[in-house]
């Protein structure tokens, strides 16, 4: 069984994404356009699968490597950044964004290549999509091997070039890019921007090991 190693808020969001794994899609390139919001999330579970599938003769870096791309296509990963970084965003050089972008895939990638290490035969449902906003929420259940349900609400915005996530909320209300705000804030206190990009590489890297 995939393991959440953190507790709180990311334990949560872990919880989600693992059950959300048990989709029986085939495999789907992170290049791949999807052309409806709800594609989004499926292409993205699909990989995601296919890679818990085949976990243990993957190892950590091989599902990092096969994820890395696959998360660069399906999340706003700029918008997402500046998002947690916050009003420090602002003031940030050309350079220290770009870096921050990568650090910022590399740390989600490196996430969910440790945590999806395996498959239980959890279940997906999209159960259908509303306009808001600032883009569409894509409104699923998660049932778990119980029978339970786990809400779990996708925000995704049309960038001109496909679809992609912007936010996750747990339990239908708890916004993961809050979460993240919440956490990167502390650093950006005591070690600035490049103390947080260091941590999320350094971090990144662990997990691949």
């Amino acid at each position: 069984m995939s393991r959440c190693r953190r507790s709180g808020p990311w334990q949560a969001a872990c919880l989600g994404f693992l059950l959300a794994a048990g989709l029986v899609f085939p495999p789907l390139e992170a290049s791949a356009a999807p052309g409806a919001p709800t594609d989004v999330v499926r292409n993205f579970y699909g990989v995601l699968l296919d890679v818990m599938q085949h976990a243990a003769a993957l190892g950590p870096k091989g599902r990092y490597q096969k994820l890395e791309p696959v998360v660069r296509g399906t999340f706003d990963v700029p918008f997402m950044a500046r998002l947690s970084v916050g009003p420090t965003w602002r003031s940030l050089a050309p350079e220290q964004k770009r870096r921050a972008v990568q650090a910022y895939s590399r740390y989600i990638a490196a996430i969910y290549a440790t945590r999806f290490d395996d498959y239980a035969g959890e279940k997906f449902e999209v159960l259908g999509q509303q306009q808001i906003k600032h883009g569409t929420l894509i409104k699923t259940h998660i049932i778990k091997s119980n029978g339970e349900p786990v809400a779990i609400n996708y925000v995704v915005h049309d960038n001109d070039i496909a679809w992609q996530i912007r936010d996750i909320y747990l339990s239908g209300s708890i916004s993961e890019l809050a979460t993240r705000r919440s956490d990167f804030a502390n650093i950006l206190r005591t070690g600035g921007i490049d103390g947080l990009i260091d941590t999320l590489n350094k971090k990144a890297d662990d997990l691949q090991v």
